[in-house]
């Protein structure tokens, strides 16, 4: 397995976005354009990125220092317990709450209320598996 966030893992999960229509579809109809990060609290910058485009993953990689829409930072070993045993509705709520998911860029609250977008957001978790 590659390193969590790293060029080849972030490529891998661009491979499992676009192949999901529950994730693409939705963020496509939602007109959903960002730059997605991805990395460890406590670092300067995020590790790994994706840049969607009409709900689609057009570039992914390691994070290149431009502006971000989203940036989303957790200690490795959460990272790794949510990829291991999933992360739905029922974790994401306690996550932001206790600051075990921390969003450094991003309006998480506008997000969740968003079908639209929670629901993308929420299983593109699944597909860090």
């Amino acid at each position: 397995m590659s390193e969590l966030f790293s060029e080849i893992w972030m490529q891998g999960l661009q491979q499992r976005w676009n192949a999901d229509e529950t994730v693409v579809k939705p963020l496509a109809e939602a007109k959903f354009n960002a730059r997605i990060a991805y990395g460890f609290k406590g670092e300067d910058s995020p590790r790994g990125m994706l840049v969607i485009q009409q709900g689609k993953a057009v570039q992914a990689g390691s994070y290149d220092g431009g502006e971000l829409d989203w940036d989303l930072r957790a200690e490795p070993q959460r990272w790794q317990e949510w990829i291991d045993s999933g992360f739905g509705l029922s974790k994401l709520g306690p996550a932001v709450a206790t600051g075990a998911l921390h969003f450094a860029q991003g309006n998480y609250r506008q997000m969740i209320r968003n079908p639209a977008l929670s629901h993308p957001f929420l299983h593109h978790f699944e597909l860090m598996e």
